[in-house]
């Protein structure tokens, strides 16, 4: 009777092949794969928070008048990058949608800022300054005012939006509203960034 020959080799031979295959697929497919693309447009990030961070209570706001607000009114840096083309100035404003129980709550409205300028430091919107102009938030202040949410509410969302503008530093008067803002820019804009913060106590 004849011998049946074994197909051991054989089989060997075809898992290393089905390996190398396999390995020569995986190899292809991270080749092609996507990667996540470079922003192309304008920026807006904090060099201390990441975007979405809580913040501390030093940089809640604060104010006598005001038993909500418990912090130190310490402003967080910001910094920009791909600054749109034509960009003259920067107009910021800080705000929080579900403040005064939905109806909002501007905290900071500025503008002015310099093309050149591409950043504010730890605490710099909290005094005056001759890198910007204060606008009024919705306490009727020309000043900036950090978070001030109700005692033991959900973390609430600070929303810094950057926007870049045709206008010349000095273009505006001091002391606008944010609604004021708003409709001098109209037509005035090259793009924005947003960046949001949350804070409770």
């Amino acid at each position: 009777m004849k011998q049946k020959k074994s197909e051991g080799p054989r089989m060997v031979r075809f898992g290393a092949r089905a390996a190398v295959l396999g390995a020569c697929l995986c190899m292809a497919a991270c080749a092609i794969r996507p990667t996540a693309p470079e922003p192309r447009h304008l920026t807006l990030a904090s060099p201390s928070h990441a975007d979405n961070d809580m913040l501390s209570r030093r940089y809640a706001g604060k104010l006598a008048t005001n038993p909500n607000c418990v912090g130190d009114n310490l402003s967080p840096a910001l910094a920009w990058t791909r600054v749109p083309a034509g960009t003259r100035s920067f107009a910021i404003v800080l705000d929080d949608q579900a403040g005064r129980a939905g109806l909002g709550v501007n905290h900071w409205t500025a503008y002015g800022i310099p093309a050149s300028v591409g950043g504010l430091a730890e605490g710099e919107a909290s005094a005056p300054s001759k890198v910007f102009v204060h606008g009024k938030n919705t306490g009727g202040a020309a000043a900036y005012l950090g978070p001030c949410p109700p005692q033991g509410n959900a973390p609430q969302h600070y929303v810094f939006t950057l926007i870049a503008t045709k206008l010349a530093p000095d273009a505006l008067p001091p002391g606008l509203s944010r609604t004021e803002l708003m409709q001098a820019l109209q037509g005035q804009t090259l793009g924005a960034a947003s960046f949001v913060l949350r804070f409770s106590h």
